[in-house]
């Protein structure tokens, strides 16, 4: 009996240790945040809250949790589900703010996947919540490495490039993920040693969207077949991944940056417009040519949606071959052209 629950504590503290060592790596929490934890109710959310929670009482750092529970109401169980998440942080004290939307209905009037309408509400109700808050904010979600692993692999279905496959980020501006690291079936074993009895979304063992197909059925034929944690495989290629694409961003920030054309501030921001030396930028690598296009369309638009590899390429190989008053449009919002060896980017408006 002594040396099961040693081996139970042990591996309790394994968990609660490693996202310790996460939030220490990527410098996650400071004194005096806030941290917005988005609950769901399942086991994930669940043992993230439970961990910070804990965290949080040691007073090692000093920072206040909030909950953010948001209600899709898709499934019966949903309403059980926001009761469950209200009575936790009652019982603990901790503020909590619901949300009930019709995220079916709002898919239908956007003409947008389900998934894609409940990610874009939640992260609305998630920003709603961080403008009541005074202190500095931070958003911690409950992805993990399954997650991750999942997500790279379906990147790899549609052919992505390196920053599809460096998989879903530890921290993102204010967003940060403690449980990245941690695999799935650790965090069952947490919540069962906690007796957090965390609510089970019916909905995840279905197969009609893909990451249910791959996490269902996919992983387990690999790790049945090969001899392979797919998981752990699809993580370490993430973290590779990941190192390569921040070094090839940062070098085609600075590249970017020093081939500006020095007009006057003004006028550029009069004009929505960014402009680029064509000769410097024909001395980059391509795969740099490549990465300073998006970067620039993003500074002018604010995004790159719709923005296509064969866009990319296309504008590309009209700044290689240097092809004067010629203009490309890869979406009705931006003109690309080139001029008086000059590379423009106008935002239409």
């Amino acid at each position: 009996m002594e040396k099961t629950f040693s081996k139970r504590a042990l591996e309790e503290k394994d968990i609660v240790k490693k996202v310790k060592q996460t939030i220490k790596k990527y410098e996650m929490l400071k004194d005096g945040d806030t941290i917005i934890v988005g609950v769901s109710g399942g086991p994930d959310s669940m043992a993230l809250l439970n961990i910070l929670w804990n965290i949080c009482k040691e007073g090692k750092i000093n920072f206040t949790i909030v909950v953010a529970h948001f209600n899709h109401a898709l499934r019966k169980e949903a309403d059980e589900e926001t009761k469950y998440v209200e009575q936790y942080c009652k019982k603990r004290n901790i503020s909590c703010y619901i949300k009930k939307q019709n995220v079916e209905q709002y898919a239908k009037e956007q003409r947008i996947g389900i998934e894609e309408a409940g990610r874009k509400l939640r992260y609305a109700f998630f920003e709603e919540v961080a403008k009541k808050q005074k202190a500095p904010i931070k958003i911690a979600t409950a992805h993990q490495a399954n997650d991750n692993a999942e997500t790279v692999f379906m990147n790899i279905l549609r052919g992505t490039g390196t920053a599809g496959l460096k998989g879903i980020e530890p921290k993102r501006n204010l967003l940060i993920r403690p449980l990245i690291h941690i695999q799935r079936n650790e965090i069952e074993a947490y919540c069962q040693r906690e007796q957090l009895n965390p609510k089970i979304d019916t909905s995840n063992f279905e197969n009609q969207y893909t990451r249910n197909r791959v996490r269902n059925m996919l992983f387990p034929f690999i790790n049945q077949n090969f001899d392979a944690n797919i998981v752990m495989a699809c993580n370490r290629m993430a973290d590779i991944c990941r190192e390569e694409n921040d070094y090839l961003e940062k070098v085609a920030k600075k590249s970017l940056s020093e081939m500006k054309e020095n007009l006057g501030k003004q006028e550029l921001e009069e004009k929505n417009l960014l402009v680029l030396s064509l000769k410097k930028f024909n001395l980059q690598e391509e795969v740099i040519q490549k990465r300073i296009i998006m970067l620039a369309i993003q500074k002018v638009l604010g995004n790159s949606q719709e923005i296509t590899k064969i866009n990319i390429e296309d504008i590309v190989h009209m700044c290689q071959k240097q092809i004067g008053n010629k203009y490309m449009m890869p979406n009705s919002h931006i003109k690309i052209s080139i001029q008086k060896q000059k590379i423009f980017f106008e935002k239409i408006k």
